[in-house]
């Protein structure tokens, strides 16, 4: 593993996008600072975070005057920059990558934003962004469609959807299979199985605590 240059700074928390972050660290077994701003709370739009992160958005990852954001493209920068053959958790391999690369783009997409946030949007914020219960009835629907693919990889009895390599593919499916289960979403039951396993992994259980959300200071803005 290649030494910390300088301490990393990881900011937001609460969401499950920010978990996967956290956990990502803890994976990798590094240290770093946490500034534990929250979304929609006007913390993200302070002219210091602007200065660091335009889009306004958590998390974000500070190493020295390096910044990234998306939480998917910060566990791809640990992983390559400080991992280990022990520990990473991209492959490395041009068709073992092209195939984490797969499922990460499919599960940020398919299951996250075209189901998943919808959700929330019309569900959880729907003070902010409106009532919609068609919307949310057919994010619904399109997750459980779109869980056929995991069903069928995972129904061979692989541990991991790799294989037998635990990687960022599997940190993206755990917390929308979370996400799912918390909306009341059906889920296949070897998705129960797979998820009992990977929370019970440490480095989880660490970020879960680190990520616990907190009182914003305020209530300004819609983030």
């Amino acid at each position: 593993m290649t030494d910390t240059p300088t301490r990393l700074v990881l900011w937001g928390v609460s969401t499950s996008r920010t978990l996967r972050a956290a956990w990502a660290l803890h994976e990798l077994s590094l240290d770093y600072d946490l500034r534990p701003i929250l979304p929609r709370s006007g913390e993200t739009k302070t002219a210091e975070y602007t200065r660091l992160n335009p889009r306004q958005k958590i998390p974000l990852l500070q190493d020295g005057d390096f910044t990234i954001g998306e939480s998917a493209a910060i566990i791809a920068y640990l992983s390559d920059t400080y991992g280990s053959d022990a520990n990473r958790l991209v492959p490395l391999e041009p068709k073992p990558r092209a195939r984490w690369r797969e499922w990460c783009f499919f599960i940020a997409m398919e299951l996250d934003a075209t189901s998943l946030y919808i959700m929330r949007r019309h569900g959880a914020l729907k003070h902010i962004y409106g009532e919609a219960p068609a919307a949310l009835e057919s994010a619904s629907l399109y997750f459980q469609g779109q869980m056929r693919h995991v069903e069928a990889a995972l129904g061979d009895g692989r541990p991991y959807l790799m294989g037998n390599s635990f990687t960022s593919a599997d940190m993206l499916l755990t917390t929308c299979v979370v996400w799912a289960i918390d909306y009341k979403v059906p889920v296949p039951a070897c998705c129960q199985d797979y998820l009992e396993r990977i929370v019970a992994r440490p480095a989880y259980q660490s970020a879960l605590r680190a990520n616990l959300p907190r009182e914003p200071k305020q209530e300004t803005s819609r983030g």
